[in-house]
């Protein structure tokens, strides 16, 4: 059975070492010193590998069932449920007054990593209700927070999003659920929701469900979308449970992962709903909830590719295949160990550099949603709103493709389920696809995000990224690992230009390069964090660190991810400079 081990080493040194929280200037982040996230990642390490990761196998192979309209999860979770509300852990980066326990964003993540790397489909039930309870906090009256926000921090009330329909897609301007107004300010919520996580449970005593829907008479498209809270049960005035609303499940969904949540389609028979923020501006608080599961959903990909990554390491340490090219490295053996091999070892470094490279942009990410929400700094959420797209997409994919790796290494066992690759794979895909698929995010990235504000943010980050190679460029032995984080900053800002170019005039021309713009983007990101961290750990080895393998092992996964992945931003260039003529060769008639 496969295993998981809290990389909690990696993230202090990324919270404290290199991203430095406690001299940021964050309100809050003053008292998050080291021993104290030592503890709080020492317990969050110890459920998640203790109690989620053993489950993990269990939700694939069981999944969740209905019978009479019930909805069942898989055994075991809902005794995992309790301990996990019983730790507090749902609201731990939630306000206090509505009880939770006020940490920044930044621990909250960090612990969130590993409850998705033990068991991604369990995670997501807790998740979505943060994400729903997020959104109510932003645009919820005072009742509205006083009713649902207590119960949805504790999760003993959770929470949905529910957007798409059969037959609209991304394309929320075609749904078809209406909001019927009544006499006495609720709506009669009519219409149909599909791929709704966690939609349906026995974990919880209620369900509430944030739909977006339409007031007959409003505009036409997304124009005319509304957000509403739709419960599960009535809550009567007292806060107890009334009647059971207009809202079942009607079937769960069959995917090919994440077994271990309900995915469903939800129907909504003259459900009564309230009214969540302004009529007709339903998708602008929905972003509220949409942005916080894209970065949710950019972990995922991480959280897939580090514990696939621990167990193909294991793997190839202990099994015997081959002899050592150079001489036998296990003599007194019939073979060597797979990990002497070098291709294995280039397989496990892309591994390794992509997830610690991937963590260390994930928290960074975490800081600047803290920055701004906590410091109400506009420049830092300005900053996290061109990244998002960037986290979601270029981390999903590349997750993705590290979780295939990692079952390479396994060889024929790697597609055999009782070694648990398979799972990883097929968990991680989805990653790809919801909450935006990552081809919506590429066009977000370059239609949206590259222009807004006059492009002042993109220039910040180009602003950031040279600061950071004057500055580090004055630390000995800082050259190999600027110089080729300088090009890759020139490959993106030429690949912005082209955008500016050829955007107006040739629209097919920029829109064709989005994809790869996003994925030059998430290079880029990543070689910047691995050159703070070849920063950071060239300062402790000069200083006499205590525990230098560690930091000599920073340094050589750094020059691994600086030649070999951070010059792809130059084939991705060339594809985007190439121009729409290839992709456009064929009208639509002619496919």
């Amino acid at each position: 059975m496969p295993s998981y081990t809290a990389p909690t080493k990696d993230m202090q040194y990324i919270l404290h070492d290199v991203l430095k929280v406690t001299e940021a200037g964050i309100p809050g982040y003053a008292e998050i010193e080291r021993d104290f996230t030592a503890a709080i990642l020492e317990e969050a390490g110890k459920l998640a590998s203790g109690v989620l990761a053993p489950l993990n196998p269990v939700g694939d192979t069981e999944g969740c069932r209905m019978e009479n309209g019930v909805v069942y999860t898989p055994t075991g979770f809902k005794e995992a449920f309790a301990q996990m509300k019983a730790g507090g852990w749902p609201g731990i980066d939630m306000p206090e007054e509505f009880g939770g326990q006020g940490m920044p964003y930044v621990l909250g993540t960090a612990v969130g990593e590993y409850f998705s790397s033990a068991n991604q489909a369990f995670m997501m039930y807790q998740g979505l209700t943060h994400g729903a309870a997020s959104t109510i906090l932003a645009h919820g009256t005072e009742a509205q927070k006083a009713t649902y926000l207590p119960k949805m921090v504790a999760c003993d009330w959770t929470g949905t999003m529910n957007l798409t329909e059969p037959h609209c897609g991304t394309d929320l301007g075609l749904m078809r659920t209406k909001a019927e107004p009544q006499d006495d300010g609720s709506y009669r919520i009519t219409g149909q929701k599909i791929f709704i996580s966690a939609g349906e449970h026995d974990m919880a005593e209620n369900i509430v469900h944030l739909v977006l829907a339409k007031i007959p008479g409003g505009p036409e498209g997304i124009k005319g979308v509304s957000l509403f809270i739709v419960p599960k049960f009535l809550v009567n005035g007292d806060g107890s449970l009334g009647p059971r609303n207009g809202v079942s499940c009607g079937k769960i969904e069959e995917k090919m992962g994440i077994h271990g949540n309900a995915t469903c389609v939800m129907n909504y028979d003259g459900a009564t709903g309230w009214l969540l923020g302004e009529e007709h501006k339903g998708m602008r608080a929905m972003f509220t909830m949409m942005n916080e599961a894209r970065l949710g959903v950019g972990m995922q990909g991480l959280a897939q590719a580090e514990i696939a990554f621990q167990n193909a390491l294991a793997y190839a340490r202990d099994r015997l295949q081959g002899r050592d090219v150079t001489g036998p490295a296990n003599p007194n053996g019939p073979a060597d160990p797979l990990i002497v091999h070098p291709d294995i070892r280039r397989n496990l470094l892309e591994q390794k550099s992509f997830a610690e490279g991937a963590r260390a942009f994930i928290l960074w990410g975490a800081t600047l949603i803290d920055r701004a929400h906590r410091g109400q700094d506009a420049d830092a959420d300005g900053l996290i709103s061109l990244l998002t797209p960037v986290i979601k997409g270029f981390l999903t994919d590349k997750g993705f493709d590290m979780t295939v790796q990692a079952q390479q290494v396994y060889g024929g066992h790697g597609y055999i389920e009782e070694w648990g690759m398979s799972q990883y794979a097929r968990d991680a895909r989805i990653a790809m696809i919801y909450e935006g698929a990552n081809g919506v995010q590429a066009l977000d990235l370059v239609g949206r995000k590259l222009a807004a504000d006059g492009g002042k943010h993109v220039m910040a980050f180009f602003d950031l990224v040279k600061t950071f190679c004057k500055e580090a460029g004055e630390t000995d032995g800082m050259a190999e690992f600027v110089e080729p984080l300088k090009r890759a900053s020139k490959d993106l800002q030429a690949a912005g230009m082209y955008f500016m170019a050829e955007g107006m005039k040739n629209p097919n021309a920029a829109l064709s390069g989005s994809y790869d713009f996003m994925h030059l983007f998430g290079h880029v990101c990543l070689g910047l964090m691995w050159a703070r961290m070849a920063e950071t750990s060239l300062k402790a080895l000069a200083e006499g660190t205590a525990d230098p393998v560690f930091h000599e092992t920073k340094l050589a996964t750094a020059r691994f991810y600086m030649a070999r992945q951070l010059p792809m931003t130059a084939t991705h260039l060339a594809r985007i400079q190439s121009g729409a003529e290839p992709v456009m060769a064929l009208d639509a008639a002619n496919f």
